[in-house]
């Protein structure tokens, strides 16, 4: 029995792992070999696509177009880093200051509030596309990068984890520090977000990660393709020139992998504290 549910977890961890292997593999495959195996898809035609694993013959072609010879690939990579580091920025600020005010503070319709703020989370951003786009062109920030950034800082999700990872600080510890002179702001800031900090690592990540790849907001929002981020280039499969492609897929999966691998612990621990299955 224990052995077949071994297996079991093997199998999901091998498939789980497959599309990220077989991206890394393929942006070592030479332009004619992706021709070749892939020519159909990216002309847009009906043909069978034969599982092509490892490259015939590896070549470093593909990444050293991405990262030196075309400035356009590592243009896209920047603009993401930038969209998504300034809405990751934005909403900690903002959901650690919004978590604390509904978890320390009462005040009249804050639980009205809070249930409005657990209705938007779980909304499709899809739903909210079109409104925000009237109140942006009316605040005339369309083709902007603030058109992306700011709807993505104000995230009910953002509110409603630190909420949750808030409301297990200890009343005592906080109490303890009023008496002492702390005032609201050095209560947050002093014990609050050290308290926090694995929540915080938690709603960076999976802030990072849903804003990293994110596709409607700029192509609704942004009219220059040159301020695309990388993920619209890697939605538009037919659009890569070759192994390039695979060589972005690559270069997109680096920075997600490091951040995980950084904050690993604290991401499994913030998300046990906050309550959420």
């Amino acid at each position: 029995m224990r052995m077949a549910k071994r297996g079991i977890l093997v199998l999901a961890a091998v498939l789980a792992l497959l599309p990220f292997v077989y991206t890394i593999l393929n942006a070592f495959m030479s332009a004619e070999e992706y021709y070749y195996y892939y020519g159909g898809m990216a002309t847009g035609e009906e043909v069978y696509l034969a599982f092509h694993l490892l490259p015939d013959r590896w070549s470093l072609d593909a990444l050293f177009t991405v990262l030196l010879s075309e400035p356009g690939y590592l243009m896209k990579f920047w603009n993401s880093i930038g969209i998504t580091a300034a809405i990751a920025a934005g909403q900690i600020t903002v959901s650690c200051l919004a978590g604390y005010g509904f978890s320390r503070f009462q005040f009249p319709g804050r639980r009205v509030l809070f249930v409005l703020v657990v209705i938007l989370m779980m909304m499709p951003y899809q739903v909210t596309l079109v409104s925000n786009y009237i109140i942006l062109d009316r605040l005339d920030l369309i083709g902007s990068y603030a058109a992306v950034i700011l709807p993505g800082i104000f995230s009910s999700f953002g509110v409603f984890l630190m909420k949750q990872v808030m409301d297990e600080i200890p009343k005592e510890v906080l109490e303890a520090a009023r008496l002492d002179g702390a005032g609201a702001i050095r209560r947050l800031v002093s014990i609050a977000l050290p308290i926090s900090r694995g929540g915080i690592a938690s709603l960076l990540i999976l802030n990072f990660v849903d804003n990293w790849n994110m596709v409607e907001q700029p192509m609704v929002f942004l009219k220059e393709k040159s301020k695309y981020p990388l993920s619209v280039f890697l939605a538009d499969f037919t659009a890569g020139s070759g192994p390039e492609i695979f060589a972005c897929g690559l270069l997109a999966l680096l920075p997600v992998l490091l951040l995980f691998a950084y904050f690993r612990d604290e991401l499994s621990g913030g998300i046990a504290v906050s309550g959420i299955k």
